[in-house]
């Protein structure tokens, strides 16, 4: 008996070193068995999860909000860490950056998501978080994935817990947080914006993936190609989480040569990733960070830009009337009268668009977005319509003269309506001058561009014609 416990005793802590040394330390369990199980489920985890960084130090990217000196870091470094919104798009390391805080910090960490959480969880993390100050002390990082999924009642559940430091709250959106979080967590909060990994950070997390034996790949025999390493860092659009896991399922399904060594070439990695997933959403600031590029580039006159932009649409699947109804507005606003033929075309990009779909849509949505940007710009009819609407809203609405009074309908005579009104085509040129408002006021103020040039010449003529 006695030798079998001290056997037991000895292999339990040689086990007990192992997972130690093997586990990362948010898997060390209890027990035997149940750290055997941790450490199964672990192995069997996508490389991303596995690679996630245990340490701020080994934390990849974000230099603009983690270098030295910057208000995050000093925060964290003084452990006077407040609540914080990290807004970012998929896989820029959002959700490991609250882990790495809260083992820097040395804080209790609940995380939830917000589309599976409700209030009654919400309120027993808060109730727990408030327990564990008055009796030891300790802080709570409650961190919140997608809290943007947080109705308005479920937001100002947090509020009473934030005020008074119960609670440091860490939450991660892929939403502009000032359209999706409202006001009261807004101003109790520090705003954290995060960017898509650059490819050089992409390189650095794959190699060292490929290196670590204990988390990523580094037990295998991999060969790789650079150019195979290069091409997934360019093509995942700063998402580490799209390039990690398909460097893990090129190397787990490739088979080894005879010598055991598994090859991960440029054409693995093409297969690996398969469509490029870029940075867009329907309805966030991706879509219109984007749309706004190409109106912009249009109206700036780079036909090049406004292709590209117009091409990351579509691949992204944004609807093609969407885009074309935007071509549409930048030719009435931003060409108008230089070149009245860029609306025309542009409303003909949109009913073809609509009669053909994609993929051939593409080629007139890309014939009127470069016309619209090559054509000469004038915006005079845009500024002149919202002039006389500011007039409109704001000064004495006049009445319409006599003379332009309606007169079709019997009676009207006797009313005066339509008298001293002079028909413009009885006069030369098709013109009479004549007083068609009250008090003139001058809206629409033609550019020396395009068919516009010659607008304000026919116009400049005939106001210098007298008054009949």
């Amino acid at each position: 008996m006695v030798i079998r416990f001290t056997y037991a005793l000895a292999a339990t802590a040689c086990a007990g070193f192992f997972m130690k040394k093997r586990l990362p330390q948010n898997l060390s369990g209890p027990n035997l068995f149940s750290a055997l199980h941790e450490e199964k489920i672990f192995k069997s985890s996508p490389l991303s999860v596995r690679m996630r960084p245990q340490t701020l130090e080994d934390y990849v990217g974000q230099r603009h909000i983690l270098g030295e000196g910057k208000l995050l870091t000093r925060a964290i470094e003084a452990d006077r860490l407040s609540s914080i919104i990290l807004y970012g798009p998929p896989g820029s390391g959002k959700t490991t950056l609250a882990h790495c805080i809260s083992r820097k910090t040395q804080t209790a960490f609940e995380r939830i998501n917000a589309v599976a959480s409700n209030v009654e969880e919400l309120r027993k993390i808060l109730l727990a978080s408030q327990n564990r100050r008055a009796t030891t002390g300790g802080k709570t990082i409650l961190f919140i994935d997608e809290i943007h999924r947080f109705n308005k009642a479920q937001q100002e559940v947090l509020m009473p817990d934030l005020e008074d430091g119960h609670v440091i709250l860490i939450g991660a959106t892929v939403f502009n947080p000032f359209f999706s979080l409202v006001s009261p967590l807004l101003s109790r909060s520090l705003i954290f914006e995060l960017k898509p990994l650059t490819a050089e950070d992409i390189l650095t997390l794959l190699e060292r993936a490929l290196k670590d034996q204990e988390r990523g790949l580094g037990e295998l025999k991999i060969e790789t190609e650079p150019s195979a390493l290069k091409f997934l860092a360019d093509i995942c659009d700063g998402d580490a989480r799209k390039a990690l896991n398909a460097l893990d399922v090129g190397c787990l399904t490739t088979k080894p040569d005879s010598a055991g060594a598994v090859h991960f070439t440029l054409a693995v990695a093409e297969e690996s990733i398969q469509k490029k997933q870029v940075n867009y959403d329907s309805d966030g600031d991706a879509h219109y960070d984007t749309i706004s590029a190409f109106i912009k580039s249009m109206r700036g006159s780079d036909p090049d830009a406004a292709l590209y932009w117009l091409a990351k649409m579509l691949y992204a699947g944004e609807d093609p009337r969407f885009i074309a109804r935007r071509i549409c507005i930048c030719a009435a606003e931003d060409v108008g009268n230089a070149d009245p033929q860029a609306l025309v075309l542009s409303s003909a990009a949109l009913q073809v668009s609509e009669f053909v779909g994609l993929p051939e849509a593409r080629i007139p949505l890309a014939q009127a977005a470069v016309y619209v940007a090559c054509a000469p710009k004038s915006n005079a009819a845009y500024l002149g319509i919202e002039r006389a609407l500011e007039d409109v809203k704001q000064k004495k609405t006049q009445d319409v003269p006599v003379s332009l009074k309606d007169a079709s309908y019997p009676g009207a005579k006797t009313l005066g309506r339509g008298q001293g009104y002079q028909y413009a085509h009885d006069y030369e040129n098709h013109y009479v001058k004549q007083d068609y408002l009250p008090q003139k006021s001058q809206y629409y103020q033609p550019s020396d561009l395009g068919y516009e040039k010659k607008i304000k010449a026919w116009l400049e003529q005939l106001s210098s014609q007298k008054l009949t």
